[in-house]
């Protein structure tokens, strides 16, 4: 066996003790060795996104190891394929230093401050109490990580945006912007990115909350006549992450304050990231210069996963949770439940309770049906597409085919035409554009129709019934 091959079977060796299975498989395991040179390891990752995270977790503890084993200061090269076509000279890589290159791992300084305890406990930030300012510790999950964040086409552009930002926090996509459905993993990507950025800059000031403890706070200073001292809390940090944004829409006070402390932490290069169910331009009743704003950096969506990434999110789930459920019934699970991640991962513990209670010793796909009936139909779920809605309307009303494309604005049209954008809004995953485009319409007057429903449904009970009715038609079909 030659060094190479020895020294990679020791690295995987080595991760394989320290890491899960799922994990070792989804980042190491793909992992392929390419020379040993001048104490130069070059390993080649299968893509950008990979390479990106081995850089930033795993490449440091990689060449500490190898040191402890080899007693040499070897470094660690990732390439990937969009590399291939570009020539790294020899000087190149003997001159090339893990401990300098912002893409591979932690400056010698901050590797010293991640070594000064006193700053972080328990993975939460230890604020300075002696200093002008008070900030409470920072409450952050152990159980979101990126490294247990399962990726998939879904979500993959979200997650490589967030681990751009934990490696240059104000320079890298600020604000950062992420909106999505809930329990699609949106608050799992904001604790892992504020916990990155923790680790790797342990000096840093961070906040997390909610936009609701937002304005709670902002409502108890005013009270108190402690506005100053709320103003200078949030203006003195480095990190600003505010999860569920929408909240603040239609409160003046709040959204004032919010935009105010925005400019200051923007202008201060401050990393501000952002989390909301929706893009900033159809949060309804927020303003326009707030909408604006967020627009500034980097909006990253997070959809419904697909189905593989369904399958590996339950995967995870098994191994974490130490689950013994057959394959047969985690792609069943998989196949039925597609709404969101927290429901999917609820559909399994459901099972292994079930599993654990009953003292069933071998479970099986009929057992699994059984308990899960009330969440899953037996029946095959019917996919709702735009013109299945736009069939059904056409078909309510007693309109002609065409008429929800055409130009004609007569009420009995147009209150039809907008009550199909507003279900092909809620009822399918198609962006403000496809459904735009479905319906011969800009952008504009679709988020308008959507709004003119939405305060139709609250006040109109015959379209309120109506929106009803269809909704329930299109589900039998």
């Amino acid at each position: 066996m030659d060094e190479l091959a020895l020294i990679w079977q020791n690295v995987t060796n080595y991760f394989k003790s320290e890491l899960t299975e799922m994990i070792y498989n989804t980042w190491i395991g793909r992992l392929e060795p390419k020379s040993l040179e001048n104490d130069v390891l070059t390993i080649h990752a299968p893509n950008e996104f990979t390479r990106n995270m081995i850089n930033l977790k795993y490449a440091d503890s990689m060449a500490k190891y190898l040191k402890s084993i080899t007693s040499r200061d070897i470094k660690i090269y990732v390439t990937d394929p969009s590399m291939d076509n570009v020539e790294v000279s020899e000087n190149d890589r003997e001159n090339f230093d893990i401990s300098s290159d912002e893409t591979n791992a932690f400056n010698k300084d901050d590797l010293e401050k991640r070594n000064d305890e006193s700053m972080v406990e328990d993975g939460l930030l230890k604020y300075d109490d002696s200093k002008d300012y008070k900030f409470e510790e920072i409450g952050l999950s152990d159980r979101y990580t990126f490294e247990n964040f399962v990726a998939g086409k879904s979500n993959e552009f979200a997650l490589s945006a967030s681990i751009a930002v934990s490696k240059s926090p104000g320079r890298s996509f600020n604000p950062l912007f992420i909106y999505g459905g809930a329990g699609l993993g949106k608050t799992h990507l904001m604790h892992a990115t504020a916990k990155a950025i923790l680790e790797r800059f342990p000096e840093k000031k961070v906040v997390y909350l909610s936009s609701e403890s937002f304005t709670n706070e902002l409502i108890r200073s005013i009270n108190t006549r402690k506005n100053e001292e709320f103003r200078k809390k949030y203006r003195n940090i480095d990190v600003l992450l505010i999860d569920d944004i929408q909240f603040i829409a239609g409160k003046t006070g709040t959204q004032e304050e919010f935009f105010h402390t925005f400019n200051e932490l923007y202008s201060n290069n401050k990393q501000i990231i952002i989390s909301s169910d929706r893009p900033p331009k159809e949060i309804k009743t927020l303003e326009d210069r707030l909408v604006s704003r967020f627009e500034w950096g980097l909006i990253a969506d997070i959809q419904k996963p697909d189905f593989e990434t369904r399958v590996a999110i339950l995967k995870n789930k098994v191994e974490t949770e130490k689950i013994d459920i057959p394959e047969d019934v985690i792609e069943y699970i998989a196949m039925n439940v597609k709404v969101n991640i927290r429901e999917l991962e609820g559909a399994l513990l459901k099972v292994a309770a079930y599993k654990s209670l009953m003292k069933i010793e071998n479970m099986n796909l009929d057992f699994a049906k059984e308990v899960l009936s009330k969440i899953i139909s037996d029946t095959e779920e019917v996919e709702i597409t735009i013109e299945l809605i736009k069939n059904t309307i056409v078909s309510f009303y007693d309109l002609k085919e065409n008429d929800l494309e055409s130009k004609k604005r007569s009420k009995n049209i147009a209150l039809p035409r907008q009550i199909g954008m507003y279900l092909s809004r809620k009822l399918t995953d198609l962006s403000l554009l496809k459904i735009a485009s479905s319906f011969n319409r800009d952008h504009s007057t679709v988020i308008h129709g959507i709004d003119k429903i939405e305060d139709l449904v609250k006040t109109d009970n015959k379209v309120k019934d109506d929106i009803e009715k269809i909704t329930e038609i299109i589900r039998s079909k």
